[in-house]
C-alpha cells in the first residue's frame, strides 16, 4: 500500500519501521525540523563555554520496555553502549545506604527481598505493602476504573506512600496520586515488577534521546528509500476515491502519529466523535531544570528528592555519570505548574537544601503538554478513525500511560493494522 505517516515522534517512527517491514510504500511527514517529538535532543551551552546536547526533557526507560528495546536494536542501536542498566532504586539524599533497592532475582522474589530489606521503612509498613501487593496480584492487577491511586493505596503506611507510591505514580503517569488512574498504575506495577525478570531495572540513557532512537530510525528508513519530510505541517486531510489525500497527495492509507490536538484537527470532518474525544484530553506539564557547577556530583546517577510546594523536583540525574559533561545535573518536576523562573529558582534552592550543592541554572525546559492527564475513567480515543485512517500515540485507548513504550507499541500496532 501507499502509506503516509504524519508525525515522526517515537510512535510515528515505530509505525514507519513496522510499515517498511510490512512491505508498504511509505512517506513520513514531520512538522518539526527534526524527528523525535517530545523525546529528542537539545543543544545547550554551559557557563564555561562548552556545548553539550541534552534532552528536551529527562527520560528514562525500564527493563519492561521490551518493544522499545527490540525496535532500537532493529534500527542499529547498541543497547549496552547507549543505556546504563541499574536495579530499581528509590534512594533519597538523606537515607545514606537505605531506601528501596530490588536485587537481581527472579520475580517476584526480587520485590519481596527488596521490600523486606528496606530498613528505612517500619516493619509494619513493609508487611502492609506485601499484603497489598499480594491482593493486587490475586485480583489480576485489576480494580474499579473509577479508583484513584491514592484511594487504592489509602491503607498503606505514610513512609511507603511518600517514598514509593507517590514517586512511582508521578514518574510513570505524570499525574499526582490523588487524581491518577489506579487501573493504569496497577498495569505499570504488573509489567515492571511482576511480569519479566529485570522488568523493573532502570535504563538510563548515556546519550541524548535523539541519538537513542530517532536518529537511528531515520537513518534506517532512509537506507530503505523512505522519504521523511521534516518541517512540513499537513494542513488538510480528505477522503479521496478509495484512499486519502494529504494536502493534495494521494495515499491508500494514513497513520496520524502527530499530537492528539493535531490529529483531532485533521480528523474533525472525517470522524467528529473521534476528534471530540481526542480534543477533550487534558494535559500535564513536565519541567526539566539543567543546572551546573564545577565538580558537582551525586552519590548515584539518579536520586529521588523530597518534594514539597517550595521544593518541587521529584528526581535528580547526574548527567556527568551518564556520559555527559561532569557537573551537569538534571532535575525533573513531573506534573509541574507555575512559571519557569519560579520553578528554576525553587529547584536551585532545593539542590542546596537537599544535596548541599550550589548550582547555576543552564537551561529550563517546560513541556506544557508533555502527557495527557491519566485520570480514573478517562475516555481515550481508539486507534481506528475510519477505513484506511488510523492513529497512533501514547494518548490512545490502551493499558499504558503516556510513556515511550506506550508510544512505540501504539505505532507498531497501527502499522500492523494498516493491511487489515
Amino acid at each position: 500500500m501507499k502509506l503516509a505517516v504524519v508525525g515522526a515522534g517515537w510512535a510515528g517512527l515505530a509505525a514507519a519501521v513496522q510499515a517498511v517491514e510490512g512491505g508498504h510504500q511509505l512517506t513520513v511527514f514531520e512538522s518539526a525540523r527534526t524527528a523525535g517529538g517530545r523525546a529528542r535532543g537539545l543543544g545547550i551551552e554551559l557557563p564555561d563555554g562548552s556545548k553539550v546536547t541534552v534532552d528536551n526533557g529527562q527520560h528514562i526507560l525500564i527493563g519492561a520496555y521490551t518493544e522499545s528495546l527490540r525496535l532500537m536494536q532493529q534500527v542499529g542501536v547498541d543497547l549496552e553502549a547507549s543505556l546504563q542498566r541499574l536495579p530499581l532504586t528509590l534512594r533519597f539524599p538523606d537515607q545514606s545506604d537505605a531506601g528501596l533497592r530490588l536485587p537481581d532475582l527472579p520475580v517476584p522474589l526480587d520485590v519481596l527481598a527488596g521490600i523486606l530489606r528496606n530498613d528505612a521503612w517500619p516493619l509494619g509498613e513493609r508487611l502492609g505493602l506485601l499484603r497489598a501487593a499480594t491482593g493486587w496480584k490475586l485480583a489480576g492487577f485489576k480494580c474499579a476504573d473509577t479508583l484513584s491511586v491514592a484511594e487504592l493505596c489509602a491503607r498503606l503506611g505514610p513512609r511507603v506512600q511518600a517514598e514509593l507510591i507517590e514517586p512511582l505514580c508521578v514518574s510513570a503517569l505524570n499525574t499526582p496520586a490523588g487524581r491518577a488512574s489506579a487501573q493504569v498504575f496497577l498495569r505499570v506495577l504488573h509489567d515492571a515488577l511482576f511480569a519479566v525478570r529485570g522488568g523493573s531495572q532502570l535504563l538510563l540513557p548515556r546519550t541524548d534521546l535523539g541519538a537513542l532512537f530517532p536518529q537511528a530510525a531515520h537513518r534506517w528508513l532512509q537506507a530503505r528509500g523512505v522519504k521523511l519530510h521534516c518541517g512540513v505541517r499537513i494542513t488538510s486531510l480528505q477522503a479521496h476515491q478509495s484512499g486519502w489525500q494529504l494536502d493534495g497527495q494521494d495515499f491508500d492509507a494514513v497513520v496520524l502519529a502527530c499530537t492528539s490536538t493535531e490529529a483531532a484537527r485533521l480528523a474533525a470532518t472525517v470522524n467528529p466523535q473521534w476528534s471530540a474525544t481526542s480534543a477533550a484530553l487534558s494535559f500535564e506539564a513536565i519541567t526539566t531544570v539543567y543546572a551546573w557547577a564545577p565538580g558537582a556530583r551525586l552519590s548515584a546517577p539518579m536520586l529521588a528528592l523530597r518534594q514539597s510546594l517550595e521544593q518541587p523536583a521529584q528526581f535528580a540525574f547526574d548527567r556527568g555519570q551518564l556520559g555527559a559533561t561532569p557537573g551537569l545535573l538534571a532535575f525533573v518536576i513531573s506534573s509541574s505548574s507555575g512559571e519557569r523562573e519560579l520553578l528554576e529558582a525553587q529547584v536551585l534552592r532545593q539542590a542546596q537544601a537537599q544535596l548541599r550543592l550550589d548550582l547555576q541554572a543552564v537551561q529550563t525546559v517546560v513541556e506544557k503538554r508533555a502527557t495527557f492527564a491519566c485520570t480514573p475513567g478517562l475516555q481515550r480515543p481508539p486507534q481506528r478513525i475510519a477505513p484506511g485512517l488510523l492513529a497512533c500515540g501514547d494518548y490512545l485507548a490502551g493499558p499504558y500511560p503516556a510513556t515511550l513504550e506506550g508510544a512505540v507499541r501504539s505505532g507498531l500496532s497501527a502499522a500492523r493494522a494498516v493491511g487489515q
